[in-house]
């Protein structure tokens, strides 16, 4: 089954999931240096659910986040990255710097972010989206000392 889809794809593919029954978690960042606090995250958004799609910030849209150096891997090798996972059952990617526009497509049952976000600091465009469309926000909790911009530091040092 191919994992890595378009935007299109992969709201068609979750209108099959709800049409029968099935639950659609999704979550969504950069995955510019895939380490074990991702996949811990991974792991516990796919448990949330019966299938985990993960929508991949654009080369552009990390450039714009997250600065000029980064990212460090292209937005193709993240996606297959990601799609290499056990856990992640569908990976898509995204140009905006807020996955609004994925969650109104995609309509997932689930959101799932990382223990550093709160309600009261999702991005407010991503809020509004998930009310209107009725997904229930869940965050797992971060892994201690994991972090991208860790491990660049690490490696510059």
């Amino acid at each position: 089954m191919k994992k890595i889809l378009t935007l299109p794809e992969l709201a068609e593919r979750a209108a099959t999931l709800r049409a029968e029954g099935r639950r659609l978690v999704l979550t969504n960042g950069c995955f510019d240096l895939l380490h074990v606090g991702h996949v811990r995250n991974l792991q516990q958004a796919a448990e949330l659910g019966d299938c985990l799609a993960v929508a991949v910030n654009s080369d552009e849209s990390v450039r714009a986040l997250k600065g000029s150096g980064r990212p460090l891997n292209s937005q193709e090798d993240r996606a297959e990255v990601l799609a290499a996972l056990g856990c992640v059952d569908f990976v898509t990617t995204f140009s905006e710097l807020r996955a609004a526009r994925v969650i109104e497509a995609v309509r997932p049952t689930i959101y799932v972010k990382g223990g550093d976000y709160t309600i009261d600091n999702l991005d407010p465009s991503e809020v509004a989206a998930l009310e209107s469309v009725g997904a229930e926000i869940q965050t797992v909790p971060l892994v201690p000392g994991k972090s991208t911009s860790s491990l660049i530091e690490k490696m510059r040092s």
